[in-house]
């Protein structure tokens, strides 16, 4: 950065963007408003000055990274950074998008502001097909939950030893029938809705499959190599690369413990120390799917057929991780259980150390790959 750098702060909305500008002497002063179009991005930047002297950021939020990619392609520096994370001053009583744009600007310029990881283009396609993956798993449980408390209101409930949801449960489902016609056409619009939806989450585990065949060599392989661990398979280690990037942007595992938003919260002073709850202050959709494949932990270690077909293929190293995992894992499981703690929160913090597991995983990959390539060289 030089003596006459300027940090621009971004305020975008789907319409407008409010700009402010702090220079490197001191000032802070607002440009005014823009409309949210390339064009005028454009011609707000060049008069600014020049790519090399200007240094811009905005919030990560619901109009994605166009901004970004625009601002990166006409070769300025643009962070996008954690708006949970910008500072409030207390008794901020006023809001308005022109005082969002100066605070954004001053805190960039002091250094205050935490940039958020950018998705590449693949990681993006891939991050929105998991998630609206994830979206129709939702709308299928509620369209089950739907048509399974209708038909419990009018006293029908299935046969003993038929699980919910299984293809006998649906065969007794759809069997059913019922006098009253209006009865019958909220039935019958339940039992397509629940089709529907079966449909839908089917559909897009194939596009997942289909993106993670097509992705490129370094994601791919990481994907495959996650699979080896109990409880990750497609899904889930697509969704883990899909949100967390390149593992190895983090130079110790911890920090990416602590980007899942899985480590306890702290509030020590002098010689106290007090930790409360999980923070939550990270990647929501990580820390889902991460609690869920933790589950699996709690039985006993072992290679099932699945386990070992998911590990064809694959290094010893690589396997010799995943082996490692079910016994720590396990383990820690049994002891924190055996304490009293409730297994939701034995659960959790066998998540946490599963993300260093999957830390090594992607370290490993990253190893054996630059090998390959050194040895075709």
């Amino acid at each position: 950065m030089g003596k006459h750098t300027r940090f621009v702060g971004l305020d975008v909305h789907a319409q407008t963007i409010a700009v402010s500008v702090a220079e490197s002497t001191g000032e802070v002063r607002s440009v005014g408003t823009i409309p949210n179009r390339p064009d005028s991005v454009r011609k707000l930047m060049k008069k600014l000055g020049s790519a090399e002297g200007l240094r811009v950021c905005y919030e990560a939020g619901p109009c994605g990274y166009v901004v970004y990619w625009q601002l990166v392609g006409m070769g300025i520096h643009c962070d996008v950074v954690a708006p949970t994370l910008v500072p409030v001053r207390s008794g901020y009583r006023v809001k308005t998008d022109r005082r969002d744009a100066l605070k954004l600007a001053r805190s960039y310029r002091s250094g205050d502001l935490t940039p958020v990881w950018v998705p590449d283009t693949e990681h993006e396609a891939l991050r929105d097909l998991v998630r609206a993956r994830e979206a129709a798993k939702k709308d299928q449980l509620r369209a089950r939950h739907r048509l399974g408390k209708f038909l419990l209101r009018q006293g029908r409930r299935a046969p003993e030893g038929v699980r919910n949801w299984t293809q006998k449960h649906l065969l007794w489902v759809k069997s059913q029938r019922f006098g009253q016609a209006a009865h019958e056409a909220v039935f019958v619009d339940y039992v397509h809705e629940v089709d529907h939806m079966a449909e839908r989450v089917e559909r897009l585990e194939k596009a997942i499959t289909a993106a993670v065949e097509s992705a490129p060599e370094p994601m791919r392989v990481v994907i495959q190599a996650l699979q080896c661990l109990r409880g990750v398979k497609q899904v889930t280690a697509s969704t883990m690369v899909a949100e967390v990037g390149d593992f190895t942007r983090f130079s110790h595992p911890r920090q990416l413990m602590g980007y899942s938003g899985a480590v306890s919260r702290e509030a020590s002073s002098g010689s106290r120390v007090r930790r409360g709850p999980i923070t939550k202050t990270g990647n929501a959709h990580l820390r889902r799917v991460i609690g869920e494949a933790s589950w699996s932990y709690r039985s006993r270690p072992s290679l099932y057929r699945d386990l070992r077909k998911r590990q064809v293929g694959h290094s010893e190293a690589i396997k010799a991780i995943s082996w490692q995992a079910q016994h720590r894992l396990h383990k820690r499981y049994c002891r924190l259980v055996s304490q009293g703690k409730p297994p939701q929160k034995a659960v959790i913090a066998v998540a946490r150390e599963l993300l260093g597991f999957m830390w090594a995983i992607a370290k490993q990959c990253e190893l054996e790959l630059s090998e390959i390539k050194q040895s075709a060289a």
